[in-house]
């Protein structure tokens, strides 16, 4: 047994492929060593520096050891966080920013114009929206707005895009920490009642922002904001001012001067028309009168006319008839002639004889 393992061994030791193997097996070992070594990294170097300043080399082992986990797991964590907030590649999106829609909607009690013209006045939202610290007016397009967010202010330059008076205002917002797409439109609901419906589009930038869009918050102030402008304008009653001019795309088409001008020459058409349609009235009644003094005029004659016409008709006095008989008629006429009276005889005259009449 002995001489064949001794037999054995004489016939590896004396292959050339064991030497062969042996290369192999050296160059392996270096090339794992080395990429051990890369691995550790500044590990490896703060456990040489603890040997250098006079630490045992179980000191210096563990040195390396806990700065090499240290930065592992710091890697690892940025890796997570490149990964929820949609930077990399594969279920992040490409490396693109995830946006956040939020709608919010509120209704007002006052009409619809005074809704729209207290939106319009920019500049005082400051005066009633939590954490707008100041917006200024650059021109009838953009305006500059600051915002207190925790302890730091963010600033950004907004733009009008569109803006149709009594219905709606679309806009966009470019900054340094994110961008906004939005657009609030105006809904009557009665004579002083109003729907205000906003909709906003962010995207987020930066760590801050985007752990906001997580949590929500742009909502949360998105409704606290419509909240406290509806307190505003209705313990006004009305609007501070307003800005009735029209834009599209971008580019104001109408400016106010020119839209109150129109606006009031309507209204000053619509009151002309609304007079002439009452004197038209007035006037519609007046012939109505005239018509009923006429027809009571006419009934009148033609009463007067019925009466002359019921007097002509009335019968005649009724005569006796005369008696077609000869001796009935006869009687009749004795009876009608008048019975003759004897004079007096001093009433008479006295006759001549007649020789004296000779």
């Amino acid at each position: 047994m002995a001489d064949t393992l001794g037999k054995l061994k004489d016939d590896i030791v004396g292959n050339p492929a064991t030497d062969r193997l042996k290369d192999e097996l050296r160059n392996y070992v270096q090339a794992r060593a080395t990429h051990a070594i890369s691995g550790l990294g500044t590990g490896l170097a703060k456990g040489a520096q603890s040997l250098a300043e006079g630490k045992s080399p179980g000191q210096a082992l563990m040195k390396a050891g806990s700065s090499q986990l240290k930065d592992s797991l710091k890697e690892s964590l940025k890796e997570k966080v490149k990964g929820a907030f949609g930077k990399g590649r594969g279920k992040s999106g490409g490396g693109k920013s995830k946006s956040v829609t939020v709608v919010e909607d509120i209704d007002v009690g006052v009409p619809v114009r005074e809704a729209y013209d207290q939106w319009t006045q920019f500049q005082e939202f400051s005066t009633f929206a939590k954490g707008v610290v100041s917006v200024e007016k650059a021109d009838d397009t953009s305006s500059n707005w600051k915002v207190k967010v925790a302890k730091s202010t963010r600033s950004w330059r907004a733009n009008v895009t569109e803006q149709v008076p009594d219905e709606r205002i679309t806009w966009t917002t470019e900054g340094a920490k994110g961008t906004v797409k939005g657009v609030v439109t105006f809904h009557p609901l009665g004579d002083n009642l109003t729907r205000v419906l906003l909709v906003l589009e962010y995207f987020p930038k930066g760590l801050f922002e985007k752990t906001g869009n997580i949590w929500r918050a742009q909502g949360r102030r998105a409704r606290l904001d419509l909240k406290l402008y509806r307190k505003f304008i209705m313990m006004r009653g009305e609007a501070t001012d307003g800005w009735r001019g029209e834009i599209r795309d971008g580019e104001v088409v109408r400016d106010h001067e020119t839209a109150v001008e129109e606006e009031e020459r309507d209204n000053a058409e619509d009151e002309a028309g609304g007079e002439a349609d009452e004197s038209r009235s007035e006037s519609g009644d007046e012939g109505d009168a005239g018509e009923e003094r006429a027809d009571e005029a006419e009934d009148a004659y033609d009463d007067e006319d019925g009466a002359a016409a019921d007097a002509d008709e009335a019968p005649e006095e009724e005569y006796e008839e005369e008696p077609e008989d000869t001796e009935d008629a006869e009687a009749y006429e004795e009876s009608e002639e008048p019975e003759e009276v004897e004079e007096p005889e001093a009433a008479r005259p006295r006759r001549r004889p007649a020789a004296a009449r000779r």
